[in-house]
């Protein structure tokens, strides 16, 4: 039986948006930026999961907290929610966390996560950074671009574990600058290049531009079946929880009894079809941008 505790933190709207060191100004709500007057404070609920020993699972915490309300953020014409206006992180905090890391800015209109060199959320004020809704069925666009051998990625379907990386609950997009960075050769295949999944499936045809240009980016969500787009063209497909996905887990740096115990577990098993999850953006220690960050959600 799990044993379940409770523990309350509140967290005011706007705090988010001083964080980034960027407000919608004087409670007022901008062309395209979210309403920040609608309520939004951070509830915090563990739900302890003890070891499970016929499976080799070890003991873990899930973090279940407050939701955002989509209501408070534009939708266009073709129903895309912008969950990022370029103004404010209203909605945005980091992972295992209620409030946003420092090393998440707003630069120039751009989401920035600032490197701080020392390689996957080293950095005390930096760390993962997720949108504060978990999404089931889902049309992602993104642009984004990279600096010098930066690299970083895109999370979905991920599930908050007290204590563990955003990546072993959750697929990663891959971002890269595959001219420079060790990851683009670190494999036969180039699946840690830009627009992979990330150590599994490579990305092709592989279409990416050079460090400083943008690119555009997509992830469609659909019962299970998952596809990537990159600067137009579709460039993977797979279809998660399947006997195929399964054995491709376990074919990797995730499997069973391997490095990342609870990844194996996470990744094939827990949800199914009916699993929901955050989106997340990566803090690797590199410069990378974001922008025209919009979800259409589908039944």
């Amino acid at each position: 039986m799990k044993k379940v505790s409770y523990f309350l933190s509140i967290v005011a709207a706007c705090t988010f948006a001083v964080l980034a060191f960027n407000n919608c100004g004087n409670g007022a709500k901008q062309s395209g930026c979210p309403d920040e007057s609608i309520p939004y404070k951070v509830e915090t609920k563990e739900i302890y999961v003890p070891a499970d020993s016929i499976n080799k699972v070890p003991e873990y915490t899930l973090l279940e907290k407050t939701q955002v309300d989509l209501n408070a953020f534009p939708k266009d014409k073709d129903g895309f929610i912008s969950i990022f206006c370029g103004k404010s992180l209203y909605g945005w905090r980091g992972y295992n966390r209620d409030t946003v890391p420092g090393r998440w800015v707003i630069d120039d209109g751009a989401l920035k996560i600032i490197g701080g060199g020392g390689g996957e959320a080293q950095e005390q004020n930096g760390g993962d950074l997720i949108f504060a809704y978990k999404f089931k069925n889902f049309d992602l666009k993104f642009d984004w671009k990279v600096d010098t051998a930066s690299n970083s990625g895109v999370f979905i379907l991920a599930r908050e574990v007290k204590g563990e990386p955003i990546f072993i609950s959750a697929p990663e997009y891959q971002i890269l600058d595959n001219e420079n960075h060790p990851d683009a050769i670190a494999t036969e295949n180039g699946n840690r290049k830009s627009a992979s999944l990330y150590d599994m499936i490579p990305a092709v045809p592989q279409n990416a531009k050079p460090i400083g240009q943008w690119n555009t980016g997509e992830i469609v969500v659909f019962q299970g079946s998952v596809f990537h787009f990159q600067n137009g063209k579709k460039v993977v497909e797979y279809h998660l929880w399947t006997p195929q996905w399964n054995e491709l887990i376990n074919s990797g740096k995730f499997k069973k009894g391997g490095d990342f115990p609870l990844a194996y577990t996470f990744l094939t098993q827990l949800g199914g079809d009916a699993r929901e999850g955050y989106i997340g953006f990566q803090d690797h220690g590199s410069n990378v941008w974001f922008r025209n960050i919009r979800v259409k959600v589908t039944k």
